[in-house]
């Protein structure tokens, strides 16, 4: 039986500070285990390893990743069970809508020994500290960056031809969904394709788009309406009843980075720097933004200023890089304290415990 992977983030490190999508994605869920418990217990290798048991069985599943840790995870999802699990620590705390009902809470501390913890109490505190700073300090660099970034904008905003941009706007929407309204209800999930991680900037649009039969690149400069063409089609596409993936930009979460619409095998999305590509097989198609909307010449006549705003723009970034990637190393030290401290047998009869009620709410058995 074929089955799809599908990769994307739910929350991110943004200019905004962490910004958590996470409701978005677990609405409609029957049943959702929240994992609780610190760092190192084990959360992200349950997750993972209950979701190649179910895409071993030939079910489709969504794995929520980690902006803070490359390797981890922070949920995973089957939707065709209608089942969750997901990292219920902080920063994502999920508020349960019906407690018992559908959430479940875990606590995988139960395994720890907390006299081995209480001895390292003080360099836990340390590093939890520690770890906060440095986040905090990438937020704000992220922010600095921001208002480089809106210099940048606003040179092309000022050269933009709104009358061409809306025009083309138009055309898409004609294009894309003619006079087609569905007589349901759109569903809209808010996610982040991509996110600013401590090894920079990670997407999983190839991933995201490889089944869709449409794929359309958009190309332009930042402030050229990229971000407001996918807000207008993916509110056409939702009045018109389309279930709806709306991706936002991991760096500014008040902006779009693409829009799919799987019924139609339609995927449009921001294919510019961090998350650039090009045209790579039958049926992609390029929208130039530059060319469309912009008045020519830009390019040319601001180009010294948009060398400094580029130059200052790039080193914030690598700032906050920098930052997220020593909260990483500070993270991974406070998880091997924590380790240490755990019994992993108790999280693997957790974990049989978990696949136990997911088969159960399945109507499978063990195999």
């Amino acid at each position: 039986m074929s089955c799809s992977i599908k990769n994307y983030y739910a929350g991110g490190n943004t200019a905004h500070g962490f910004h958590s999508l996470f409701e978005s994605n677990l609405q409609g869920l029957t049943k959702l285990f929240i994992l609780k418990g610190g760092p190192g217990t084990g959360k992200s290798t349950l997750m993972k390893n209950v979701g190649k048991e179910w895409v071993a069985r030939g079910f489709d599943v969504e794995y929520l990743h980690c902006s803070s840790d490359n390797e981890s995870i922070d949920g995973v999802i089957i939707p065709k069970l209608s089942v969750g699990i997901v990292d219920g620590t902080a920063p994502h705390v999920i508020e349960p809508k019906a407690p018992g009902a559908i959430e479940e809470y875990v606590n995988l501390g139960s395994a720890w020994d907390s006299e081995r913890l209480a001895a390292d109490k003080e360099r836990i505190k340390e590093l939890s500290a520690e770890i906060s700073i440095s986040f905090q300090t990438a937020y704000s660099k992220f922010a600095e960056a921001l208002a480089i970034h809106d210099e940048w904008e606003k040179i092309y905003i000022d050269n933009m031809d709104f009358g061409k941009l809306n025009v083309l706007t138009e055309k898409l929407k004609e294009n894309f969904f003619g006079e087609i309204f569905l007589n349901k209800q759109a569903t809209v999930k808010h996610r982040f394709l991509g996110a600013a991680t401590p090894k920079g900037a990670v997407d999983f649009v190839p991933n995201l788009t490889g089944d869709v039969t449409k794929r359309y690149f958009i190309k332009g400069r930042p402030g050229s309406g990229k971000s407001t063409l996918l807000k207008k089609l993916a509110a056409a596409a939702e009045q018109r009843g389309f279930d709806v993936e709306i991706y936002h930009c991991g760096f500014d979460p008040n902006s779009l980075d693409m829009v799919i619409v799987r019924e139609i095998g339609l995927a449009i999305f921001d294919s510019t720097a961090p998350h650039e590509y090009f045209p790579s097989r039958q049926g992609d198609e390029i929208i130039d933004m530059y060319t469309a909307a912009i008045a020519p010449g830009t390019d040319e006549r601001y180009e010294e200023e948009l060398k400094d705003i580029s130059g200052r723009y790039k080193s914030k970034m690598d700032e906050a890089t920098y930052f997220l990637a020593r909260a990483k190393a500070l993270h991974d030290e406070l998880e091997a304290i924590y380790i240490s401290a755990m019994d992993f047998k108790k999280i693997d009869q957790i974990q049989k415990g978990i696949r136990a009620a997911i088969e159960l709410l399945a109507g499978v058995s063990s195999n």
